[in-house]
């Protein structure tokens, strides 16, 4: 039975102060920005891995108690709170593939049950709760696509689940998902890329019977590449307001759409970079979210405003914020030094788990260096020591929608402990700068990454920075890709490799991935494999694995299901088969791993290849 340990007070894993600083920054207790329940805000859900491995925790803030209320050997982070606060919804797959059901857990704590037992596994497309019992559930299979559930279950959160009722209201072959309900349950609000573009999404409001309302549709069709994301609808009985992202002025930015008066308002919240938002829990104010070159903060604004006004956080990365029914801000903060902390705009630290806190890193320095597509950003972290040049690693970010910000990261800080500078590159195809920059990256995947990433190579040796005998290039997921990719097509540049859960072989991934990855990389390429195979084969590691000439060091979860076992092992067997150097390190769990030794563990494995093939780093106990 899942559920049954108190707070996250007692910890087995080694004490802190005896292990190195590195791994001290794993092992300190995190948490993350605790969501609470609409209509009992003084419930609560986070996720921690105060035990050793991250799982969901209930809080309750009026006595205090923290309950544990999943364990499993894999983690579990996917939950959330029914609007009354009565139970705790959690996503249950195995070992990490991602693909499974929905559970349920009584929020006191008590036996699971499935909230769905009539719908079968699959891998998750949104969910949305009702207040009257109901709920909106996303699913993706590779036989049915998309497919959107109305889940009907009388009295609220609790009671058995025998007599769920289920009706299918949406199926599609492209990809799609919840987005929300409104206050009421009358209306859903849906993300869809029936236009065959799965990085430009639609949106479709439509009725519990599945009839449309209103259509919101700026790739008219798939002919422009601008996008509309489900912010949310507003939190107020009766208002059919929503929330909704769009791209029209060439970046990120919040508008408000009412589905059924066909209207649509602009706000006036003219800042640089990206900006997202979230309803204040009224509805009479957003909550913003400001996203700039690579740092991020928060505003207030109310809709009829000349401007937005500034909700004061320190410098560096908001990761997550939500307003409070009193009017404070709870926000998730770090920044590259300092570790991650819950705080309120009251002053207060919010959450603060037991144990002893995370070691500070040194700062990021932030450089521009001019490229083939524009300006690229880069982060650099050095040893606080010497002048370098150092022994150089390129951190690649994932994504590759995604980018590296001012924020707290274990990884990178080990490098630096054990000698080594730290540079991470926000390459043409990340997010934070635009719309253009984001998508540049079309047809010629993974080689426009890593001309960028060559360009902020080039000034990292010219000015002194690394060392030319002595850069790795690395990263995880997409960043594991670009690796791989890097090290066959610029294999004078880098010394070494190191490749977490990587695509290795374009081909096979894209058969075995999830299907919404297959949209995805239909969209970036222009077709499947059989459609554009030229395309396919200049973008896959595979096709240049005999020039590597770098020792590569490769991770791999054995159940993942976006870089899939089957292809890692394809390229794998091309490396051995020509006796290239490298290290393969299989473990059991699928893009990633939730278990914190796990973590220590691989990170160890890749410091000691690295001090192995290049020397002059610090020892291991740095």
């Amino acid at each position: 039975m899942e559920g049954m340990s108190e707070s996250p007070n007692v910890s087995t894993r080694p004490e802190l102060s005896t292990t190195p600083e590195w791994e001290q920054r794993f092992r300190a207790p995190r948490v993350s920005l605790p969501d609470w329940a609409e209509d009992a805000p003084d419930r609560s859900l986070f996720v921690s891995n105060a035990t050793g491995t991250y799982e969901l925790y209930a809080w309750d803030r009026v006595s205090g108690r923290q309950r544990q209320v999943t364990d499993r050997p894999n983690g579990t982070t996917d939950g959330v709170l029914t609007p009354d606060g009565e139970a705790i919804w959690w996503f249950s797959d195995t070992d990490g593939d991602e693909f499974g059901v929905w559970m349920r857990q009584p929020f006191g704590g008590g036996e699971d049950e499935p909230v769905a037992p009539s719908l079968a596994p699959s891998y998750p497309a949104g969910l949305a709760i009702g207040r009257d019992g109901s709920a909106v559930i996303g699913r993706s299979t590779d036989e049915d696509g998309t497919t959107i559930h109305l889940v009907r279950k009388p009295g609220g959160g609790g009671g058995s689940s025998e007599s769920v009722e289920t009706v299918e209201i949406y199926q599609h072959r492209e990809s799609a998902g919840v987005g929300d309900l409104s206050h009421d349950g009358t209306l859903i609000a849906l993300e869809h890329t029936e236009h065959g573009d799965a990085m430009h999404s639609a949106l479709r409001v439509v009725r519990p019977d599945g009839s449309t309302v209103a259509e919101l549709d700026d790739t008219e069709g798939g002919t422009k590449e601008l996008g509309l994301a489900v912010l949310g609808f507003a939190p107020v009985a009766g208002d059919t307001r929503l929330l909704v992202g769009h791209q029209r002025r060439g970046r990120w930015e919040p508008m408000i759409w009412d589905p059924v008066a066909g209207t649509e308002t602009a706000l006036a919240v003219d800042l640089p970079g990206d900006v997202g938002a979230e309803w204040y829990p009224d509805g009479s104010a957003l909550l913003i979210e400001h996203s700039f070159e690579a740092r991020s903060e928060l505003w207030r604004y109310e809709p009829g405003a000349p401007g937005p006004v500034r909700v004061e956080t320190p410098a560096g990365t908001v990761s997550g914020a939500t307003a409070r029914p009193d009017g404070t801000v709870e926000y998730l903060w770090s920044s590259a030094a300092q570790p991650p902390v819950v705080r309120s705009t009251s002053g207060a630290v919010v959450l603060d788990p037991p144990g002893a806190k995370a070691p500070p890193s040194v700062p990021v320095e932030d450089v521009w260096v001019q490229g083939p597509g524009g300006r690229i950003h880069a982060l650099v972290q050095k040893p606080a020591a010497g002048d370098g040049p150092f022994p150089t690693v390129f951190e690649i970010h994932g994504g590759p929608t995604w980018h590296d910000s001012d924020a707290f990261a274990s990884g990178p800080a080990a490098w630096v402990d054990h000698g080594f500078a730290v540079v991470r590159v926000n390459y043409r195809g990340s997010t934070g700068y635009g719309r253009a920059w984001t998508d540049a990256l079309k047809h010629r995947v993974g080689l426009i990454e890593l001309e960028d990433i060559a360009a902020v190579r080039d000034w990292s040796v010219k000015s002194g920075l690394a060392d030319p005998e002595r850069l790795v290039l690395a990263g995880g997921s997409w960043g594991g890709y670009l690796t791989l990719l890097g090290l066959g097509t610029q294999p004078d540049a880098w010394a070494l490799g190191l490749a977490a859960v990587p695509v290795a072989d374009y081909v096979t991934a894209y058969h075995d991935e999830m299907e919404a990855l297959k949209a995805m990389d239909r969209t970036l390429l222009g077709g499947t494999p059989e459609e554009v195979p030229e395309r396919f084969e200049a973008s896959s590691p595979l096709t240049y694995v005999d020039a590597v000439r770098a020792p590569v060091y490769i991770s791999a979860g054995v159940n993942d299901p976006r870089c899939p076992i089957r292809q890692v092992e394809n390229y794998v067997d091309r490396l051995a088969a020509r006796g290239a150097v490298h290290e393969v390190y299989r473990y059991d769990a699928g893009h990633g791993s939730l278990v914190v030794e796990e973590r220590i563990k691989q990170v160890r494995l890749e410091l000691g290849f690295a001090l192995k093939h290049l020397g002059g780093g610090d020892a291991l106990g740095a």
